[in-house]
């Protein structure tokens, strides 16, 4: 057997390794990224880069907030491309079909042209989408009937809307699921030159009173105008329209301008030299009055084969991104229909694993995977925090499908993160409060104490294990919680905990450090390797020990680990023998 027959030699579409960072992840620019990638210890490491949308012209929630689908010129060149390429690494994007940014060329229209606009029915209207199936409060808001408010799935507190202000003066509320930032900005006396009535002297003491003192439209309702009460509501009126907006509006799939949108946006990401298309928050996409705002049935799918079919016309590899409870059974229903599926169940499994000192649950979703032939692509660290609810069981049609862990040890794995400096992030119900964690935001290094021992053998797991290895760039490097970026970002920045911009010196640091090497040992052994094209293998041992094995037509890669010891060694074939590493 000669060496090459132990390694791929053209990557496999279902088993490379990939790379996941922003482009500024890493320097300044993509650019710093693909000078690192053509470091020594990089070479041969990762088949696929996933870059996260940033790429693209957005403005909120770290490129979720897409203004539009061209090159971010600040951080990407079209040499990157080419460079990354000549790599051989094929490219993994994001396409955020349940929104388009306010700041995006189709919102800007509607709020500069209002009903004359060509994108009015590119949104959705929340008081027309709600009409006769709600009552309007002292606001103008439709409040949706309870039957259908108790239904909505909320990602944060109170209703998913945005209030923006029209050309003539009225305030719509527009379906906003996600984030928003509203900024009232200071006036002036032009500003006021309308308000009959008004002398100069007057208006600049109007200007001074609120720019002073009131940064937030709703204060101003209780603020005492004094002698220039009867020109409160003008001033509000005036303050509404100057407002900038920051949000993800959400698009309207009933729309076939939506569709051309998405015709046009795939064929784009194409000609940037994607292969898999992340569809994110598609699951929020379809809404429909007497269901849920995520995953109807029927609904939801029909969205889904419609993607795929312009997916297919541009050879393109969909992944639904989908958070749900593992007893909900969504990620098989998926899978079953043809999809590549996240796992976004062995983040917080393998944390469990590793603390716990079993490898039960872990093994058990293994077989999972096997028995029904997922394609998976898994991860440890990712962009978002660690997904805990998704290990849950969960009741259907009455009768309660168990978790991947039980609750109390769902519970402990939180709380044991949280210790370790994690921040939490929940989810609210249609009254505003929260009704259930969602996940945990950490490092991956620091929610396993900051050890690297641990750090390297969850590494060889995940390597070990069915599927696309996804590999946040920070975990490389056993990156820390980043406390003061958190507290940078303000209100809602706990996901900037797990985002540091590393410095191209502190890469060359860390690059000294064994621990980090010999990471990068195990991604390009799980890049190249031959056995991890073929079949996996589960050897019986003790509940504190782990042994997969891969084969493929004599070249074998095998992982024999100990959870007690947190030691673990990997034999695999090379040329006619055989090699040796323990870690």
């Amino acid at each position: 057997m000669n060496q090459d027959e132990n390694r791929i030699n053209e990557t496999s579409q279902f088993n490379g390794v990939m790379l996941n960072a922003y482009p500024d992840s890493i320097g300044e620019t993509l650019s710093d990224i693909v000078s690192m990638l053509r470091f020594p210890e990089f070479k041969d490491t990762f088949s696929f880069f996933y870059i996260l949308p940033t790429f693209f012209n957005s403005d909120l929630d770290r490129g979720f907030s897409i203004i539009d689908y061209n090159l971010n010129k600040d951080l990407v060149i079209e040499d990157d491309l080419m460079n990354l390429k000549e790599l051989g690494i094929d490219l993994k994007f994001d396409i955020v079909l349940n929104h388009l940014s306010v700041a995006s060329p189709q919102f800007k229209d509607l709020l500069e042209k209002g009903e004359h606009s060509k994108y009015k029915d590119f949104f959705i209207n929340w008081n027309l989408f709600w009409q006769d199936h709600g009552v309007m409060n002292d606001d103008g808001i439709v409040i949706p009937n309870k039957k259908h408010l108790d239904k909505l799935f909320m990602r944060k507190s109170g209703l998913p809307i945005l209030n923006v202000v029209f050309p003539d003066g009225s305030e719509q509320p527009y379906w906003n699921t996600f984030y928003q930032k509203v900024t009232y900005n200071s006036i002036s006396v032009e500003d006021l030159a309308e308000i009959e009535g008004l002398t100069q002297k007057n208006a600049q003491s109007i200007c001074d009173l609120v720019n002073s003192k009131f940064l937030e439209i709703e204060e101003l309702h209780t603020v005492d105008f004094g002698e220039f009460k009867n020109f409160k509501s003008s001033v509000i009126n005036i303050l509404k329209k100057k407002r900038t907006y920051l949000g993800q509006m959400d698009v309207n799939a009933k729309s076939e301008l939506v569709w051309e949108f998405y015709k046009e946006t795939l064929a784009k990401l194409k000609s940037f030299g994607c292969s898999i298309l992340r569809l994110d928050a598609f699951a929020y996409l379809h809404k429909e009055i007497g269901e849920s705002n995520f995953f109807n049935n029927p609904g939801t799918w029909q969205y889904l084969e419609r993607i795929k079919e312009i997916a297919d016309k541009n050879e393109l590899i969909l992944l639904p991104e989908i958070h749900a409870e593992y007893g909900l059974g969504l990620h098989r229903e998926v899978s079953e229909r043809g999809y590549q599926i996240y796992d976004f169940f062995l983040p917080g499994l393998m944390i469990h694993t590793i603390e716990q000192k079993t490898n039960k649950p872990l093994l058990k979703w293994i077989n999972e995977i096997i028995e029904n032939d997922y394609r998976v692509v898994n991860m440890l660290g990712c962009h978002d925090g660690i997904p805990v609810l998704d290990l849950k069981g969960k009741e259907v049609n009455g009768s309660y499908n168990k978790g991947l862990l039980e609750d109390f040890e769902i519970e402990s794995l939180m709380h044991l993160i949280i210790q370790r400096g994690g921040k939490v992030k929940n989810l609210y119900g249609p009254d505003g409060k929260k009704v259930s964690y969602y996940q945990v935001n950490a490092t991956y290094f620091s929610a396993l104490g900051e050890d690297s021992r641990k750090m390297l053998l969850a590494r060889a797991i995940q390597l070990f294990m069915p599927g696309i290895p996804q590999i946040w760039y920070l975990d490389i490097f056993e990156g820390k919680n980043d406390y003061d970026a958190v507290e940078k970002a303000g209100n809602g920045g706990h996901k900037e905990i797990n985002r540091s911009t590393l410095s191209s010196k502190s890469i060359l640091e860390s690059l000294k450090k064994k621990s980090v090497r010999n990471q990068l040992e195990l991604i390009r052994l799980r890049n190249t390797h031959k056995a991890f094209q073929g079949q996996i293998k589960i050897n019986p041992t003790s509940d504190s020990k782990l042994s997969l094995v891969w084969n493929n037509n004599g070249a074998y890669v095998k992982l024999e680990a100990d959870l007690e010891a947190l030691l673990f060694k990997v034999n695999y074939s090379y040329l006619d023998s055989e090699k040796q590493f323990d870690y």
